[in-house]
Parts: structure tokens; sequence; C-alpha cells
């Protein structure tokens, strides 16, 4: 394997990963009587909250609904798909 290739699937597993925490953010803001300092919430909240916070700062809730998860989904998704994806950067340079 090539260092390119390494780095790629890397890269390709990590922003899944947050696209997949992002969504369970997503879920768990259905519920908010939910603790999210407390296990099991916490493995999705504390890797998310450092993205949502500043997020949060910059685009208000709308009708009280927060759509910053929602923000990251799309961002992390194109990056996925920019740098890793059929026609990604770091796919062309296998």
């Amino acid at each position: 394997m090539t260092p390119v290739s390494i780095a790629s699937l890397i890269l390709g597993l990590a922003f899944a990963l947050m696209t997949l925490l992002f969504i369970f953010r997503i879920v768990l803001t259905w519920y908010p009587q939910l603790d999210l300092t407390k296990l099991p919430f916490s493995v999705v909240a504390i890797p998310t909250e450092p993205f949502l916070g500043p997020t949060r700062k910059l685009v208000p809730p709308i009708g009280g609904v927060d759509i910053s998860p929602i923000i990251w989904v799309g961002i992390f998704s194109l990056l996925r798909e920019m740098l890793v994806g059929q026609q990604g950067l770091l796919t062309m340079l296998m």
C-alpha cells in the first residue's frame, strides 16, 4: 500500500465516522431530556461539540431547531467526496 492509499483510507473512515456521529447527534436533539454528559450519549457528544459550539454562535436556531449538526453533516460529506470520493483528489493521486 502506498502512503496516499493509506491516507485515503484513514481520511475516508474519519469523515464517515464524523458524519455518522453528527447524524446520531441530530437524533439526540429530538430528546432534549437526555443528559449528554453520561454514557453512552457522551460518546456522541464529546467529539461533536467542538464543531457545534462555534457554529451555534454563527447560525442561531431557526424556529427553535438547532441546524448546526445538519450543517456539519453537509461539510463532512462534501470534504469526504472532494478528497476520497470517486473523483476525489487523493483518489486521483493513486
